[in-house]
């Protein structure tokens, strides 16, 4: 076994991991990024980029089909083929993290490719070599997709969304397990361009993290394009042979070419080493604090909500939020307490999140059930996409979550054409507490989008 010094050490090199080893490496510390897959993480290679350049392409092919809506005449024809060449060539490289690699080591980091084990403070094995790090240790180890226990379903080829981002040639039909951002999106996709698609979900509707007002849009939206919703549902097992899939609902029977499960995701965290710095083996999340630095939770074995020495963690596996925003977010903290800077430290309050359906579902802040279980004494109220929905033919909502002792906005939810446009003005009132009776003497230009947060402001009961 060799050991080798180090100021840093990276575990995990997702968003939020690359970003911090690369700007500690330009601040002129000796920071050795470690990574078992490919550097980058999630996002560029199976989540935002891929998915998103499927879902331009879907939108596209959907625009062209409304066209005899507006004026003219149009024939549109789907074609897979550029949508998979265009996400090898410009997204992913080919699943090769080569440039990603290259940065880091300009930017004067180290690269160790394999599975790194946390072997107490400031220490982590990575096969005969052992780093120890004068500073400490960055968590980033993401997470990765579940399947739920059900009976049949382990031992079949079903796609994650791994799997998803890389076929070449489309399925007649396909089953989506899983109605929430992930398994929306791409059942639209899909659907758009040819496939029959059926959504099961366990849940009473689609995207239930979001305000039920959300969720009845997108199902109206979805069955109008011929998308079959299944909601509320149990899945009891599934079967797979020369015909495909079979789900078993109990009341009916969903069969498919091919299964997509997307039904949440779990983080990497077992077989890390959390035992080596005193935290429990069965952790569903890292706790932290406004710093970065991991905390003992209740469930670890030292309960005393004390601080790990030399231990920091950014990103999915904190629970903070699954986005590569956060985990940005998170990064660029833990950089500021790893040079000795100042603040400003870990705020949560005006988190955003976006399912880019179409209509597009942004939210930020506090649903209302949330900030009813927080105990807020809460105000609400809706509006449609006014004039503009109507020009273009477009249908959504928006919904504001107010504190009416404290008179700002605590949450919003866009349902509609650019929603995640259109919430940059919500997340800046929630993150930076505007007074709701500032933010309704403002200009709302006239026709936007945007313009139906006026009347939702001015419906707010304070």
């Amino acid at each position: 076994m060799t050991e080798v010094e180090c100021d840093v050490v990276v575990l995990g090199l997702g968003p939020g991991g690359e970003h911090v080893a690369i700007k500690l490496g330009r601040a002129g510390l000796d920071v050795v990024g470690i990574e078992d897959r490919l550097v980058g993480g999630e996002c560029p290679y199976y989540g935002c980029v891929p998915s998103k350049m499927m879902i331009a392409a879907a939108h596209a092919v959907a625009a062209a089909r409304r066209v005899p809506e507006f004026g003219g005449t149009a024939t549109v024809t789907p074609d897979w083929g550029p949508v998979a060449q265009r996400i090898r060539d410009e997204a992913t490289d080919d699943w090769d993290d080569a440039v990603a690699v290259k940065r880091l080591e300009d930017n004067g980091g180290r690269f160790h490719r394999g599975r790194g084990v946390l072997d107490g403070p400031g220490r982590v094995r990575v096969g005969e070599t052992t780093y120890v790090a004068r500073s400490g240790v960055v968590l980033n180890t993401g997470t990765a997709p579940a399947a739920p226990p059900i009976d049949g379903l382990q031992g079949t080829p079903y796609w994650t969304n791994r799997d998803a981002v890389a076929v070449t040639e489309l399925p007649g039909s396909l089953v989506v397990l899983g109605g929430g951002p992930i398994g929306c999106e791409f059942a639209q996709v899909f659907a758009r361009f040819g496939v029959r698609v059926t959504v099961v979900e366990v849940a009473d509707r689609l995207v239930a993290i979001e305000e039920p007002e959300a969720s009845e849009l997108l199902t109206k939206a979805f069955e109008a394009e011929g998308i079959e919703v299944r909601t509320g549902a149990t899945v009891r097992s599934v079967g797979y042979g020369d015909d495909g899939f079979t789900l078993d609902l109990g009341d009916e029977k969903v069969t498919a070419d091919k299964l997509l499960v997307a039904a949440g995701r779990k983080a990497n965290l077992d077989f890390i080493g959390l035992d080596t710095v005193g935290l429990g083996d069965d952790l569903k999340v890292v706790e932290t604090d406004e710093r970065m630095r991991v905390r003992r939770g209740a469930s670890s074995p030292d309960s005393s909500g004390t601080t790990v020495e030399k231990l920091w963690a950014v990103g999915d596996i904190t629970g903070k939020g699954a986005f590569t925003h956060v985990s940005m977010y998170q990064g660029a903290v833990a950089i500021r307490d790893i040079l000795g800077q100042d603040g400003p430290w870990a705020d949560y309050r005006a988190v955003p999140r976006v399912t880019f359906t179409s209509p597009e579902v942004a939210s930020v802040g506090q649903s209302e059930k949330a900030a009813r279980d927080a105990g807020v004494d809460v105000a609400t109220a809706t509006g449609d996409l006014g004039a503009r929905g109507w020009l273009a033919k477009e249908t959504g909502l928006v919904k504001l979550v107010a504190d009416k002792k404290r008179g700002v906005l605590v949450g919003g939810c866009v349902v509609g054409e650019s929603g995640g446009e259109i919430l940059s003005m919500l997340e800046a009132a929630v993150h930076a507490e505007i007074p709701v009776t500032t933010l309704r003497t403002m200009h709302f230009a006239y026709p936007t989008y945007h313009r139906a947060l006026e009347h939702a402001l001015n419906g707010l009961d304070l």
